[in-house]
């Protein structure tokens, strides 16, 4: 992801759909002397072009994900949102990128050794001092995320904007579930939540999609399978049953067209991994779920 989101970087301003200089920070030397060369359109788009024929579909939905996600949190904050609250941060650097999120806490809820190492990172940067980023040291199969937040300075009865991206997949259905219960209950009315995971279907061998092949060749070599997968029609019931409505629930042929417009033609893959759009129900509603 921090590749694709450089080679998006490196597109002229008046076309890329985001700017992430930090992105680099988090590549090997080739690698972001890869991302430099990019900056000369016809290296850039041949980059492209390589990577969606290995990798059918990853880097095209990864990067209209991120400029989705860029909308929907912008909305949030004009609707009243007053904290970000990002469960699985990684190298998230939405907190430094986003003018929008000056003054705005970002609390960054990930592995504490993790986090470490995104500041080592980061450090050299410009830019890095100004941002409210709060990181909070979590283990999801282990820690109460709720009572790490509230350590930290998270405050329950304000909006907030949660986003789990690119973490669902590799959680057990018990932290899942404890996942949305703290944010139903932790996140005031109104709150919203975006989310990523994989369709069901594709950890049981039977989702076919271009790509398929490429992804369980690249995840086997990295020891880090995938673990966990939503059904779609599953999931409205699943997040009432934890005080959330759903909003919007998007695969990857639905995604890019929203965030590329016409740069979306003739791109395929991906289609297994969807993006989704929460709302923290009123406290009636809350409770008519629980009940159900």
């Amino acid at each position: 992801m921090a590749l694709f989101r450089a080679l998006e970087t490196a597109r002229p301003a008046a076309e890329r759909l985001f700017a992430d200089p930090y992105a680099r920070a988090f590549l090997p030397a080739s690698w972001a002397a890869l991302a430099a060369l990019a900056r000369i359109g016809p290296v850039g788009r041949g980059l492209e072009r390589l990577l969606d024929r290995r990798w059918p579909g990853a880097r095209s939905s990864g990067v209209a994900r991120t400029k989705l996600i860029d909308d929907w949190l912008r909305e949030a904050l004009g609707a009243g949102a007053a904290q970000v609250v990002l469960l699985g941060a990684g190298f998230d650097c939405r907190a430094l990128r986003l003018p929008e999120l000056a003054g705005v806490p970002v609390y960054e809820v990930d592995r504490g050794a993790l986090l470490a190492r995104k500041d080592e990172r980061l450090a050299g940067f410009g830019g890095v001092r100004g941002a409210r980023r709060v990181p909070v040291g979590v283990d999801f199969l282990r820690d109460d995320v709720r009572q790490a937040l509230e350590g930290a300075g998270f405050a329950p009865g304000r909006r907030a904007f949660f986003l789990c991206e690119g973490v669902t997949n590799y959680l057990d259905a018990a932290a899942i579930d404890a996942l949305f219960a703290f944010v139903g209950r932790a996140g005031a009315a109104g709150s919203r939540f975006a989310f990523t995971y994989v369709h069901a279907d594709l950890l049981r061998g039977r989702f076919e999609a271009p790509g398929v092949g490429a992804v369980f060749a690249r995840l086997s070599a990295s020891r880090e399978p995938w673990t966990f997968g939503f059904a779609p029609g599953s999931l409205p019931a699943f997040c009432e049953r934890h005080g959330l409505r759903l909003l919007r629930d998007l695969g990857a042929s639905e995604v890019r067209p929203l965030a590329l417009g016409p740069r979306a033609a003739g791109l395929v893959g991906y289609e297994f991994y969807r993006l989704a759009l929460a709302e923290v129900a009123e406290v009636a509603e809350r409770a008519g779920g629980a009940r159900a």
